[in-house]
């Protein structure tokens, strides 16, 4: 595993920008898993700088989105669907066919669904660049601790941390989903290459655990370890 630490988020941002932009153009059908939250919103915003400023050409990427909340409407304004299209879809040109994003909508067959999302991803041929985040507690996508590290697509229930964590992106309490679909930890091992970004003090003790522990089913993160191509991308705070 390649860590590198930054002095700060924004070079953090650019740092996996560089890396994500220089994959697209030495393979531009590259198949990309993305993240949603806090950390990627940087290198979200440098991608669209990118494509913008200096002809960063992603028409024939296609995306597989890690996780969606059950319950919320592709169109609800805290749905992953929309932090997508407003934080980076929107602004890049990616075609709409070939963007994945778990359905959770209300009345979908989540287990269906995550059957459906899981051959997709094999179908595409898997995912050559995966980016990941890292929950406090130390999870990642979804999977939360205690997950197999042989799992699959499927739907879960979010630890109470995970919930609290997410109440600021809702109206009230009552609103903040309790299950979402998202992609195994096997599935995540099985892409070619992975980014992880952390950033902040908060993420620092589960950086710790996840790449410097035991690899434990209850530090989801750690799983990482076993993979042979990981770069982790580490803002100083998270790195402390």
């Amino acid at each position: 595993m390649q860590v590198l630490v930054t002095p700060d988020y924004l070079t953090l941002s650019r740092q996996a920008a560089d890396i994500v932009a220089e994959a697209v153009r030495l393979q531009p059908p590259l198949i990309l898993g993305l993240p949603t939250g806090n950390t990627p919103l940087g290198i979200y915003r440098e991608l669209v700088r990118k494509h913008s400023e200096e002809n960063l050409d992603l028409s024939r990427v296609q995306t597989f989105n890690l996780d969606e909340y059950i319950g919320l409407a592709s169109g609800h304004p805290s749905s992953y669907h929309t932090y997508m299209r407003l934080h980076l879809f929107e602004h890049v040109n990616v075609p709409v066919e070939r963007i994945h994003i778990p359905d959770g909508a209300p009345g979908t067959d989540t287990e269906l669904e995550s059957t459906c999302y899981e051959q997709a991803i094999h179908q595409a041929g898997g995912i050559d660049l995966l980016i990941v985040g890292i929950g406090s507690n130390g999870h990642i996508a979804f999977n939360e601790p205690g997950s197999s590290f042989t799992s699959r697509t499927r739907v879960v229930d979010l630890a109470i941390e995970t919930r609290e964590n997410a109440r600021r992106y809702f109206a009230s309490e009552k609103e903040i989903p309790h299950q979402a679909i998202t992609v195994g930890i096997g599935t995540i091992l099985e892409a070619r290459r992975i980014l992880l970004l952390a950033s902040g003090s908060a993420k620092a003790k589960a950086v710790a655990r996840a790449l410097g522990g035991p690899v434990s089913e209850d530090v989801p993160a750690s799983a990482l370890q076993h993979h042979p191509q990981v770069t982790a991308i580490l803002d100083e705070a998270a790195a402390r």
